[in-house]
């Protein structure tokens, strides 16, 4: 376990609460992930015989691909190797999953984080692979490394990628979709003891998936779609089975639109709740007809609900199945 901690987990806490005591619905993804990287991290006594020690699966590409060390694969993502680092990445983690979780809805969220712990991670071993070929044995090879940062990026370039504002990063003006970029070099220059390929192997696993996910890009199925959709499928079948639970007993899900712009315009459904697309006008959930059900002050009406068929092409367009 570890010892000689600070007050930085207190400060984590507080802004975590902070966050989330004024959000009406509460991610419940960005809680657990935050939660998990946290007790990884502190490893109590009733974790260890189940949480490895931190030397013991740090990310090396030469133990996993030589000696077929899997676990130091993709448990390095979820271990920090300080107090400073996690708490660092953690509020990142809390920046950005309120968006991306609140955008997509927690099923969705936790498929694409799934996916993109597992593409950034072979993005960097596949980066050491190549630089080992081109004689740079010693610095990316043999590197060892751990931390959620590589997902990070990625969650970045997905966040951003249909974003068409500007930040500033160091007083510098640039396109928002650039500024993983921009932070990746000057990190680097900052703090050269970081994982230059982890970090380089999130933005390209953040960019894949885009490139891949025509459902986040609006583009036309390229052929590279339909590996993303395998990949994504089989990660989130277990997902589909919690997610199943929770919305038979709730009745809904949480979230909904769409990621690297504003959120998608929506209208509550009074039978259901369902938020649905504004350009509809019968209830993607229920079949409700827009207006009719009980209103927010709970008024019941009479309600109107559309042919089975019609309400089966909304749900296949929504839904993609």
């Amino acid at each position: 376990m570890n010892t000689g901690r600070g007050g930085m987990l207190g400060l984590l806490l507080l802004r975590v609460v902070s966050e989330y005591s004024g959000l009406r619905r509460k991610p419940p993804v960005t809680a657990a992930l935050i939660a998990a990287n946290t007790l990884i991290y502190l490893r109590p006594e009733f974790l260890q015989p189940f949480v490895p020690r931190i030397d013991r699966i740090l990310f090396n590409p030469h133990l996993i691909l030589k000696h077929k060390d899997l676990k130091r694969f993709l448990l390095p993502a979820f271990y920090h190797l300080g107090e400073p680092h996690l708490v660092y990445n953690m509020l990142s983690l809390l920046w950005k999953g309120l968006q991306l979780e609140s955008a997509l809805g927690s099923f969705e969220f936790a498929k694409m984080v799934s996916t993109l712990v597992i593409m950034s991670q072979g993005m960097n071993l596949l980066l050491a692979k190549i630089l080992l070929s081109f004689g740079y044995y010693k610095a990316y090879y043999h590197e060892f490394s751990a931390g959620f940062s590589g997902v990070l990026f990625a969650m970045k370039v997905v966040l951003y990628s249909q974003s068409d504002d500007y930040t500033y990063v160091q007083g510098i003006s640039l396109p928002t979709r650039y500024a993983a970029w921009a932070e990746l070099i000057l990190i680097q220059l900052l703090e050269p003891r970081v994982s230059f390929l982890g970090h380089l192997g999130g933005i390209l696993a953040g960019l894949l998936y885009m490139q891949m996910n025509a459902t986040f890009t609006g583009s036309s199925p390229g052929p590279l779609t339909w590996i993303a959709k395998g990949l994504i499928s089989f990660l989130g079948w277990p997902l589909r089975v919690v997610n199943r639970v929770f919305t038979s007993s709730r009745g809904r899900g949480f979230g909904r639109g769409r990621i690297g712009g504003r959120l998608e315009e929506v209208w509550s459904c009074g039978a259901c709740t369902y938020d649905n697309s504004v350009g509809s006008n019968v209830c993607e959930m229920c079949g409700t007809s827009r207006g009719r059900g009980p209103t927010s002050h709970g008024v019941s009406t009479s309600s109107e609900v559309v042919a089975d068929e019609e309400l089966r092409r909304l749900r296949i367009r929504r839904f993609g199945r």
